[in-house]
């Protein structure tokens, strides 16, 4: 292993001494905002082919164990996290989709989600919210975490298998035309409601001006009840 460079070196001690993985801003600052790009590519390039290696997620930057000797690290008893179907399916359209907002997985699932589906994304650091969209009602969106790309070996979302093909056969309809198939039909909805309103007070008014040109014997005669012989 050639010798590092003194900036390098510091960058090095700054990942290992780190408990979690650091965006590039993060490790300049802790440098005295010295630029880290160059020292960061570096390392990245001695210690390719050690049994660590200094790898980005996210724009987050961690050393991890070789995915060759991944295996001799591994306990024997795994605790595995197993999701259900409905929470797999919120996770993929979050990822391919997002930031999405919970009415919009359910128009592209074609079912209601549970609150309990995206609380179960949440806990496990996968899913987060990521603020609300600037539509009536202010929904919250949701969006993919950096953990999200650290647990499935993502560089980026760009990388995530398929998303070609799963559009191509129909299997992955844009956010978009589903959000704004919901915004047609709520528009329909309303339009309808305003026409019945307005079909309604026409017949008020025309009511209000036929009234009007009665005389007065002819609006007492309406107003008061014809006495019985």
């Amino acid at each position: 292993m050639s010798h590092a460079s003194e900036l390098a070196r510091a960058v090095e001690a700054c990942l290992f001494a780190s408990e979690e993985a650091m965006t590039r801003e993060q490790i300049s600052a802790h440098l005295g905002d010295a630029d880290v790009k160059d020292a960061l590519i570096e390392l990245q390039e001695l210690y390719k082919d050690r049994g660590i290696i200094l790898v980005e997620r996210g724009k987050r930057w961690q050393f991890q164990t070789a995915p060759d000797l991944a295996h001799l690290l591994r306990r024997e008893k795994e605790q595995v996290r197993r999701l259900s179907r409905a929470a797999t399916e919120v996770l993929a359209i979050i990822a391919y989709h997002e930031p999405v907002s919970r009415a919009e997985i359910e128009a592209i699932r074609g079912v209601q989600t549970s609150s309990g589906t995206l609380d179960v994304l949440m806990e496990a650091g996968w899913v987060r919210a990521a603020g609300r969209r600037e539509v009536p009602g202010r929904p919250v969106i949701y969006a993919t975490t950096p953990e999200f790309l650290v647990h499935f070996g993502l560089e980026t979302r760009k990388d995530l298998p398929g998303l070609a093909e799963l559009k191509a056969a129909g299997l992955l309809d844009p956010v978009d035309d589903a959000y704004d198939d919901m915004v047609a039909q709520k528009e329909e909805q309303l339009a309808a409601e305003q026409a019945a309103e307005d079909e309604a007070a026409e017949e008020l008014e025309k009511e209000a001006a036929e009234f009007g040109e009665l005389d007065a014997d002819e609006i007492e005669a309406l107003e008061t009840p014809e006495e019985n012989a």
